[in-house]
């Protein structure tokens, strides 16, 4: 069973941005899904005036001696420091960019990319080099999987996450190796150890200038034995194994559900809606055709899709303050507010937690969590916009909320709550925000 217009598109909205304001949803209703599919993934790889608006911060030229920190404990404690600061003004940075996309879908699947990929600042140290994965994501983000990861293969970022500087012939490190087959491109069941170990030698010697950010590789470590990796004889370089590795079959059906489980409702490679997406994505290897074909699939626009995901706190947080007009600079002006709710809700930017990156649906959801979202609705409702609800009459003011946050029909259940708190306008905006139709994605 299909969903009806305004509720497909809202949805569409929610899934490949973060929410569409009342605004936005009524214009796109009167476009119809088509036109609205082509409008949002059509500023892919495209400006972003509202985003681009925002400056990123300046980083700090890292010491061409890092020797000297280890003696100098008061050189290494200033230098640590504006490091930590340097990382939170990333943070903030990256979430008002968010917030004042003109094209979210840009975005989103930035921070979809992000979780595919992820780094830690937290290991990394150096925000600067966050930042220029996080540009590649952006940039790159929309085209060809294969070019993006042989591009984040070698930046800075991974270098350092999955330790690239001690994989070395004569002991090779399987962590890159590891995590590229089992997470980025293949998924499990689908390679041996042996392929890893292969690998792992085709790594051998990937390092990273610290100070420049550039990549090479060292000849003394790297191996130039010939490997058989996926059956193929005589690989002896990461390009080879990487461009194997996302052009296999499995390849092919893993990239697709990775996307769907993120966009849609978590699947396996073997789900059959996997097999209609497969074929596409195998011919052009193309992230944003694979969104386009995602979102204009039969089951995309489903009630099955509407309930099969719970929004992540990043996802909620920027959904609320875009929704109640929180100017991006109001986020720079105070950004330990909005860094502060998502450290309590368990997702910071440019901090997943491990190499698996952040979990889905039942991973979110703890009676701490729902406190942090509670106090944080009741907060922004104080302060955000919500001449919407506040401005109608009492008694239509339950359908306002849902015309505020784009949706079209509460349950019963929520329609009764929501209406026992109507004479109180904040009080009703704040149940509408931590209510399970707006808390689901």
């Amino acid at each position: 069973m299909s969903l009806d217009q305004t509720s497909a598109i809202a949805l569409l909205y929610r899934r490949i941005g973060f929410g569409a304001t009342a605004q936005e949803l009524s214009s796109a209703v009167t476009a119809g899904y088509s036109a609205t599919v082509t409008s949002l993934l059509g500023g892919l790889g495209q400006p972003d005036t509202g985003a681009d608006a925002i400056v990123p911060p300046t980083f700090s030229p890292i010491p061409s001696d890092l020797r000297q920190l280890r003696t100098d404990i008061a050189a290494r404690q200033a230098y640590f420091e504006t490091l930590r600061m340097e990382g939170r003004e990333l943070i903030t940075w990256w979430l008002a960019r968010m917030v004042a996309s003109t094209n979210p879908t840009q975005e989103k699947l930035t921070l979809l990319l992000h979780g595919h990929f992820p780094t830690a600042i937290s290991k990394v140290h150096y925000a600067q080099f966050m930042y220029q994965q996080n540009q590649l994501m952006r940039t790159q983000g929309s085209g060809n999987f294969t070019q993006l990861t042989q591009a984040i293969a070698v930046g800075p970022a991974m270098l350092i996450w999955l330790d690239a500087s001690s994989d070395k012939a004569q002991d090779p490190n399987e962590n890159f190796a590891r995590e590229l087959l089992e997470r980025f491109t293949m998924g499990i069941g689908n390679y041996t150890e042996n392929d890893v170990r292969a690998a792992a030698y085709c790594f051998s010697g990937w390092q990273l200038n610290l100070r420049t950010g550039a990549f090479s590789i060292s000849a003394l470590d790297h191996s130039n034995a010939p490997q058989t990796f996926l059956g193929y004889p005589g690989i002896n370089s990461g390009t080879q194994v990487i461009d194997i590795a996302t052009n296999t079959e499995a390849s092919a059906r893993y990239v697709p559900s990775a996307m769907w489980s993120h966009l849609a409702y978590p699947v396996t490679p073997n789900d059959a809606v996997v097999s209609d997406l497969a074929p596409s994505y195998a011919s052009d290897h193309d992230v944003g055709n694979l969104l386009r074909s995602i979102v204009t699939n039969p089951e995309f626009a489903t009630p099955t899709t509407q309930a099969g995901l719970i929004k992540q706190p990043i996802e909620y947080v920027v959904g609320v303050l875009r929704t109640l007009s929180v100017t991006a600079a109001k986020i720079q002006s105070r950004p330990a507010g909005v860094i502060d709710v998502l450290a309590d809700l368990g997702q910071v930017p440019f901090d997943p937690p491990s190499v698996g990156g952040w979990g889905q649906n039942g991973y979110w959801l703890s009676t701490a969590a729902a406190l942090s979202r509670w106090q944080f609705a009741r907060r922004l409702s104080q302060v955000g916009d919500i001449s919407l609800v506040a401005d109608a009459p009492r008694r239509s003011r339950v359908a306002a909320a849902g015309q505020l946050l784009s949706i079209p029909t509460w349950s019963s259940t929520t329609a009764k709550a929501l209406s026992s708190a109507a004479s109180n306008p904040e009080n009703l905006v704040t149940l509408a925000l931590v209510s399970p139709e707006f808390v689901s994605n």
